[in-house]
């Protein structure tokens, strides 16, 4: 099912504060961070001319982020980014005096972060990506994981040296932990999601992944003319809307929110025209996007600068994961986890529907970008998913 943003924001300017942590300047600023690590390196993207033309469109692009920085996940852009910020601003309270955030291994904010410790809640990739920031930096690190979280997940936070809490309940109940155990320890929550009073930590995250956008327009032949773009809490999807309305202006991307049909709480939203929380079903697929509430910044950007939210169901997602592991003609096979096939999950069936293609204008001349938000980050359900 697709709709197009009923918002009574829509087409409204961002919010100035968003616009500030997603704008090309913010942007350098990660570049600026990541040019500082040994093991960053942009990731590929992937140019798939023989499904765009069985897709009857000019050109597809998926930027795959299953290489990204060890993790297999964008999120390793986000959490660690944020968590490095935030020992980097700890000694510059302690010093009286700015630091230049390349100095994050200085022994200035060493001292700084050995006094922090961080929290969060996650289905897996946010947590890796926190956990590792706080190893790197010396900063102690609590992740708590809901239910429905593999030990294959939790096993590989706890790689990067994190302490992992079991939580019952969903990833909203895990949230809501995280939180209240942080409050009560003076921890520091870095979360991915954001609500009321809380919004300058995950917009910190949100601004990690705009380095993955910047990597894109520096390489793509054109700019894209469609995006479809998974969401969970929203986090990446409204970082793709906002970049590139500020980069693109008039020429951005019309841009479909794409939402597990089992936990589509931007869908849900839309329609409604207000972030609505939605009540908790059968587990899906997609683990990293099964969420029921979303996140009040990513909402309000969304709101104003996405075109359209579609769902897409747990066969829809498995079919895309099969088809970028067994591609059509020459393509290069990628290999996309669960989630992260969801953007191409969702261009099938508009590209197989005469009348969703006309509302969105998806011609033979559209030029679509996705991205692989992740690789095989549990490999055996990966392995039964797309080999049986």
């Amino acid at each position: 099912m697709l709709i197009r943003n009923m918002s009574p924001d829509y087409r409204r300017a961002l919010d100035p504060a968003d616009a500030e942590a997603l704008g090309p300047a913010a942007a350098g600023a990660v570049q600026h961070f990541l040019d500082t690590r040994a093991d960053y390196a942009p990731t590929p993207l992937v140019a798939l001319p023989a499904l765009a033309r069985a897709f009857g469109i000019g050109a597809l692009h998926i930027k795959d982020e299953g290489k990204r920085l060890g993790l297999a996940s964008f999120k390793a852009l986000g959490g660690a980014y944020a968590t490095i910020r935030l020992a980097v601003e700890q000694a510059e309270k302690s010093l009286g005096r700015p630091i230049d955030i390349a100095a994050w291994r200085s022994p200035d904010v060493a001292k700084a972060a050995a006094s922090m410790t961080v929290a969060c809640a996650t289905d897996g990739n946010h947590g890796r990506s926190v956990a590792q920031g706080a190893q790197l930096i010396g900063a102690g690190c609590v992740i708590f994981v809901h239910e429905g979280v593999s030990e294959a997940r939790c096993e590989a936070i706890a790689r990067f040296g994190a302490r992992i809490v079991r939580v019952k309940g969903d990833y909203d109940d895990s949230v809501a932990e995280a939180a209240r155990a942080a409050e009560a320890n003076g921890w520091t929550v870095v979360s991915d999601t954001s609500w009321p009073g809380y919004e300058r930590i995950p917009r910190t995250v949100m601004q990690g992944y705009t380095a993955l956008l910047r990597e894109t327009l520096a390489e793509i032949p054109a700019p894209p003319t469609h995006v479809f773009i998974q969401a969970g809490v929203g986090g990446i999807a409204a970082t793709v809307a906002a970049h590139f309305a500020l980069v693109l202006g008039e020429k951005r991307p019309f841009l479909t929110v794409v939402d597990p049909s089992r936990a589509a709480c931007l869908f849900e939203s839309a329609k409604a025209g207000r972030p609505v929380k939605i009540a908790h079903c059968r587990p899906t697929v997609m683990a990293m996007l099964e969420c029921h509430e979303p996140s009040l910044v990513a909402w309000r950007i969304l709101a104003r600068t996405a075109d359209a939210f579609m769902t897409v169901d747990d066969e829809d997602a498995i079919a895309a994961m099969q088809r970028l592991a067994f591609p059509l003609g020459g393509d290069p096979a990628i290999v996309a986890g669960e989630s992260g096939g969801a953007g191409l999950a969702a261009l099938m069936k508009v590209a197989g529907n005469s009348a969703l293609r006309d509302d969105i204008g998806l011609g033979a001349d559209a030029r679509v970008f996705l991205i692989n938000t992740e690789g095989a980050t549990d490999p055996k359900l990966y392995e039964t998913l797309v080999h049986g």
